[in-house]
């Protein structure tokens, strides 16, 4: 039914992730069950595993195997074990357009702070209101690598990589009215980016924003 990459930790520095949409309540018990026994002696030293996308019947089936995981219901995110790893490397700065992109920023957040990231949250800095941004300007400017996290236009992390040196993780939203076509035109807006060192991921994918947002702040060997 699924056969978990346990090693994927050392090879790659991180937990393999669960995307629980899709999976029956049957299957991410489990799943659940197999990680809490090839653990029961402890995690990897700064291992966590994710599971995301879980509604409230799914995140209900991981909490009843691994009662002690942290749940996030507005990003539909499970964290197990609970607490995040110490934080290494640089800051990552993760801004939200709008209230209504939350839950996609609130995922890519809490993915790059249980990578091991110094993690800031900026929310409703949209381009309606570019004295909201422009406000922030000196927080940007901290970051090791900053997911801007935007729907309807999409026009908010080209506004953001003008601003600051460091690289910056685009996220469109499928928020907004019909012509957004569920995100299509805030991917097409970010991917089309007239300011250099924009990277786009996938609509909604929170996660996979603060995946790379973290590997990108990464602390370097020596």
């Amino acid at each position: 039914m699924a056969e978990l990459d346990h090693d994927r930790a050392r090879r790659r520095g991180y937990a393999e992730a669960v995307f629980c949409e899709g999976k029956s309540p049957a299957q991410l018990r489990a799943i659940a069950t197999a990680l809490r026994e090839r653990h029961a002696d402890g995690a990897p030293a700064g291992a966590r595993t994710l599971f995301t996308r879980a509604d409230e019947e799914r995140a209900a089936a991981i909490l009843d195997v691994l009662p002690d995981a942290r749940h996030e219901p507005e990003a539909r995110l499970l964290a197990w074990p609970p607490e995040p790893p110490e934080p290494t490397g640089g800051l990552v700065v993760v801004a939200c357009a709008g209230t209504s992109d939350l839950p996609v920023a609130r995922e890519a957040e809490l993915t790059a702070r249980y990578l091991g990231r110094r993690t800031e949250l900026v929310v409703d800095v949209g381009i309606a209101g570019l004295h909201r941004i422009l406000a922030r300007v000196d927080t940007l400017r901290r970051a090791a690598a900053i997911v801007v996290v935007a729907g309807m236009d999409g026009a908010l992390p080209g506004v953001v990589a003008g601003l600051v040196s460091a690289p910056v993780v685009a996220v469109p939203t499928s928020v907004g009215y019909g012509a957004s076509f569920q995100g299509m035109a805030a991917l097409l807006t970010m991917l089309n980016s007239c300011a250099p060192g924009v990277g786009v991921v996938n609509i909604d994918n929170g996660y996979g924003g603060g995946h790379l947002a973290a590997q990108i702040a990464a602390p370097r060997p020596e």
